[in-house]
């Protein structure tokens, strides 16, 4: 990836680990914009539980909101999740995932992911399911970001101490070479 492309940085993890703060808090800090989770405001107005066409929904929608919310980024795109999430889920409650969305991971990289920790008390909420899976799914989100060959950090701690490491982690990552 060029430097002069815009560095898109994936905020990802289990369920209420802060990633939609985390996402808003980044994206002011660094002067962008963000991509807010498209699947949260699809479920919020299902009647039902998601459908496996739900999820095929989930995967195109993240990936248009992101097309258009990349060209507001100032040289740098905030991701409030992933379609990976879509896989994850479709897994978790299908048994597998669409092929289609198996097939695009690959095809969408991010610079960096920055996988929030397990560390944050449960934050109930209508739309979250799996207080009891937390580690299981850190342990998935590990193992899928592994697979993708991705750059990754985990991001542990409360507070600001949890706001600057993110920051400590994307400085680095910029500082690297060809960055």
């Amino acid at each position: 990836m060029r430097k002069s492309e815009i560095i898109k940085i994936a905020v990802v993890g289990p369920e209420s680990t802060g990633k939609s703060t985390m996402s808003a808090f980044l994206a002011k800090h660094y002067q962008t914009v963000w991509v807010p989770e498209y699947a949260r405001g699809y479920c919020e107005k299902l009647t039902a539980p998601p459908t496996w066409q739900d999820e095929i929904n989930m995967f195109h929608g993240q990936l248009a909101l992101e097309a258009a919310v990349l060209p507001k980024a100032n040289k740098l795109l905030i991701c409030d999740t992933t379609f990976i999430t879509v896989k994850i889920w479709s897994d978790q409650i299908f048994g597998k995932a669409p092929q289609q969305v198996v097939d695009e991971l690959p095809k969408h990289p991010y610079h960096l992911y920055l996988l929030l920790d397990i560390d944050l008390p449960w934050q109930d909420d209508p739309l979250r399911d799996f207080p009891h899976l937390r580690e299981h799914f850190m342990d998935v989100w590990h193992n899928e970001l592994k697979a993708l060959n991705a750059t990754y950090v985990t991001i542990s701690g409360t507070g600001d101490d949890r706001y600057k490491r993110a920051v400590e982690a994307i400085d680095a990552y910029l500082s690297e070479p060809g960055f």
